[in-house]
């Protein structure tokens, strides 16, 4: 019913189910584990109005298990990716694998999955480090590559008095490469989408 997957390592579907409504994926070697995927194999749905809610589990200094909730996965979302390198310290909250029977070893985490109702799932609160950005590759692709545009082309930057005349050439002032940039990057009305950026080139 439920995947897991680490960077690196093979993808995990064979899950021990500690409960009816519990599944267990064992994380080994959690300490280099930065990102975590969840995901529904597509096979067995979740009842209608259930959902699962997905935790971490690592265990503390004295071999006891730590468990924090990452976030949900659901019918309409079935697949989850969460940052689970800053959670290692940090303190545990409710959940509900205090009474499972779960095998467990000093140097793995393990992460839970436990099937509840919809509206349950609604008044959880995830611990919000585990949140990863909801901003698409495309954006980042392009604001990095902006700011290595800007870096660069900054690097040539001259004052009016250091200018040579050139009449067969068109300056443009740096800060209206910035301000284009800040309209786009820093303010949300601006917006930074893939039309508005193909279509700004007579911006500059």
């Amino acid at each position: 019913m439920f995947g897991c997957l680490v960077a690196g390592r093979l993808v995990q579907t064979a899950a021990q189910q500690v409960a009816e409504d519990k599944f267990v994926f064992d994380l080994p070697d959690y300490e280099s584990i930065n990102h975590v995927v969840v995901f529904m194999l597509g096979t067995i749905p979740f009842p209608e109005g259930m959902g699962g809610s997905v935790y971490f589990s690592y265990p503390d200094s004295n071999g006891m298990p730590v468990w924090q909730l990452l976030g949900f996965v659901t019918n309409g979302k079935p697949s989850a990716i969460f940052k689970i390198s800053g959670l290692k310290s940090g303190e545990g909250s409710q959940h509900p694998f205090g009474a499972m029977n779960i095998v467990r070893t000093p140097s793995v985490a393990q992460i839970g999955i436990s099937v509840e109702l919809l509206d349950s799932l609604a008044q959880q609160t995830p611990v919000g480090s585990a949140a990863v950005s909801s901003v698409d590759s495309f954006t980042q692709f392009t604001q990095k590559m902006l700011d290595n545009f800007y870096n660069f082309a900054s690097s040539f930057a001259v004052s009016q008095a250091q200018m040579t005349p050139s009449p067969s050439e068109m300056f443009i002032p740096a800060n209206v490469v910035l301000k284009w940039y800040t309209f786009h990057f820093e303010y949300p009305s601006g917006g930074m989408h893939k039309e508005n950026l193909l279509s700004s080139g007579s911006m500059v």
